[in-house]
């Protein structure tokens, strides 16, 4: 196995976070990328090991039209920082892949800039493909070529030029003896040459081992693209599609049928994301953003590489405008967050889910296998040598249960709640709260699944018990302190501990309340998934 395959990764798109201007006026660098130093410390803190970064190298606007490949874009800084930064995150155990943009190049490139100056003469003419002196464009060269997605400022390379492979392979190399990178995640691979791939990948088994290729791709068969001649992996747009889709219907039925299709291409494994630099932010497409939990268990515990796109982590919203992508790329500064581990919930999950995930082998390499299916609620299993864990999600407004197979354990934890579960007959029956989910570890002495146990502080006093409440809560209401609450008080103006109090209040009006119905309630601790449970009371 190699480090990719447990691998949870952060993507940086350094032109946005950094605030770089939008042109580059190639003039004297501008050390941008250090003020990026600070997020390698966020990046662990939440539990990531790797990172994707990119567009790095120099460029005329958003990264993709590639003016040098083996210079960082001066809007950046310098080489020295590029190799100090990759320097720093191995130092703190994290792995970097770069951005190769090989299907296009910029129109300042030196071949295209030849081409230009010398016409049919230039002895880059075969670089290009289809460069036809016959023709013309936009930009009055007196020639026309082909390019990507109907941009003439991206001009299309000729793949099967062995000047051109010769080329990006030196290019490659170099950017593994220049800054020691890790991996390349390929820009556009759907419409990349499977010849040129195929050499991308020898390179890559050359300059190091355990190099990864992972690659942009949106639709078909993923099967082509990876598999041991060309592509250790591709971005998984499919899951993408079904993850917030499949809670926006509230159709948990998409979502299964999605891993099942991918399932049926063989045992690849994909690049997960729930959002990136093309598409909008999750909290943005989210119709009910206490659906932010369930989403987030499952994007960390399906099959695949979990990634978490930079500000992401924080609930921060982007919608994709019609002609800019600006907003998905915000400037942020890390300030603005020092405190989010322990009082932004967003924050807080993921990096339990994270840590979670570091310590549990069976979500980097357990088989599949699903166990509940329904509109509102999904189970499934990830099995690993004998052992099984259990995951359970639930896009509904009230709590529901579920009565699973569960493995050779007595007894199973949740590695989020802290809750027990007893195993009786080979099943645990279980209670997942409303918008949410739990991922269930056995207990016991296998010393690859000791729980996750949650550390928080609260009032300056740190939790750590097995019983304590999760990494992203807030301090349950006291046994001994019951909360009041006012009942003609908005929902939404209500604090957590009102909202529970409130809806054992409701619960009590119908019946007995029990003490898992109690339990239930009191870890339930997500704002918006508690006012609607609240609502849901007729």
């Amino acid at each position: 196995m190699s480090w990719y395959n447990e691998a949870i990764f952060y993507h940086i798109y350094p032109l946005g976070l950094s605030g770089a201007p939008k042109q580059n006026d190639y003039s004297t660098p501008v050390h941008r990328l250090n003020t990026l130093l600070p997020w390698i410390d966020h990046i662990k803190a939440i539990g990531c090991t790797a990172l994707y970064i990119g567009p790095l190298f120099e460029s005329v606007g958003h990264g993709y039209e590639t003016t040098d490949y083996k210079k960082l874009d001066s809007r950046l800084g310098t080489n020295e920082d590029l190799t100090t930064f990759v320097k720093v995150c191995h130092e703190k155990g994290i792995k970097v892949i770069f951005d190769g943009v090989f299907n296009h190049t910029g129109r300042d490139f030196f071949a295209f800039k030849d081409i230009q100056k010398n016409r049919e003469h230039s002895p880059y003419l075969n670089w290009y493909c289809n460069v036809n002196f016959y023709g013309n464009n936009e930009y009055n060269d007196g020639f026309s070529y082909d390019n990507w997605g109907g941009y003439n400022l991206l001009v299309k390379l000729n793949q099967r030029n062995p000047d051109v492979q010769n080329y990006i392979c030196d290019v490659i190399r170099y950017w593994v003896s220049e800054f020691d990178v890790d991996g390349i995640r390929l820009d556009a691979a759907d419409v990349l040459d499977f010849d040129f791939m195929r050499m991308l990948r020898r390179t890559a088994e050359e300059v190091k081992p355990d190099f990864w290729l992972m690659g942009e791709v949106i639709h078909g068969d993923y099967s082509r693209w990876v598999n041991g001649e060309t592509l250790h992996s591709v971005t998984n747009y499919a899951l993408h599609k079904a993850l917030y889709s499949g809670h926006n219907d509230h159709n948990y039925f998409e979502i299964a049928h999605t891993v099942k299709y991918l399932q049926n291409m063989g045992n690849l494994d994909l690049y997960n994301f729930v959002d990136n630099h093309d598409v909008e932010r999750i909290y943005t497409k989210l119709s009910n953003k206490a659906h932010f939990t369930p989403v987030h268990i499952l994007l960390y515990t399906l099959p695949g590489v979990p990634s978490i796109y930079y500000g992401s982590e924080f609930g921060i919203e982007g919608r994709k405008e019609r002609s800019s992508d600006d907003s998905l790329r915000p400037a942020l500064s890390l300030d603005n967050y020092e405190t989010a581990l322990g009082d932004n919930p967003c924050t807080a999950l993921v990096a339990a889910l994270g840590q979670i995930r570091q310590h549990t082998p069976a979500l980097s390499y357990g088989s599949y296998a699903e166990l509940h299916l329904t509109n509102r609620q999904f189970a499934f299993a990830r099995d690993l040598n004998d052992v099984r864990v259990v995951v359970t999600v639930n896009n509904d407004d009230n709590a529901a249960s579920m009565d699973l197979p569960a493995g050779n354990a007595v007894e199973y934890i949740g590695a989020l709640s802290g809750q027990k579960v007893a195993v009786q007959d080979g099943r645990i029956n279980v209670t997942v709260p409303a918008n949410s989910g739990e991922i269930w570890v056995p207990a016991g002495d296998m010393p690859e699944y000791k729980p996750f146990k949650v550390e928080i502080s609260v009032n300056e006093e740190t939790v750590t018990d097995e019983e304590s409440i999760p990494a992203d809560s807030e301090a349950p209401s006291s046994a001994t302190e019951p909360v009041h609450f006012d009942p003609n008080k908005s929902p939404e103006d209500m604090s957590v501990a009102e909202l529970q109090a409130a809806i054992l209040a409701k619960m009590a009006n119908n019946g007995p309340v029990s003490d898992q119905m109690k339990k239930t309630v009191n870890e339930n601790i997500w704002h918006d998934s508690l006012v609607n449970w609240l609502k849901s009371f007729r």
